[in-house]
């Protein structure tokens, strides 16, 4: 398993993002999940940093999240 200094700085700006906008909106993971498709333990993974998400995904969870896809890959005012 990659530790975090070997996770690449993205995937953890990405997951710290999408972390941030579920817990503003006040949802849990598997609330995420329901919103995307998606299975709870992959919005788990992709939290933890642990997945390579495809860009297919990121519109998918961004889409859950109600922002636009590029405000989870950007800290930008974060």
């Amino acid at each position: 398993m990659a530790t975090r200094s070997t996770v690449p700085k993205l995937r953890l700006l990405l997951a710290r993002r999408i972390r941030a906008e579920r817990g503003r909106l006040g949802i849990s993971q598997e609330e995420l999940a329901e919103r995307t498709g998606l299975h709870r333990t992959y919005i788990g993974s992709v939290e933890r940093g642990e997945r390579n998400v495809s860009i297919d995904n990121v519109e998918r969870i961004a889409r859950g999240l109600g922002v636009q896809p590029q405000e989870l890959l950007s800290d930008e005012g974060k």
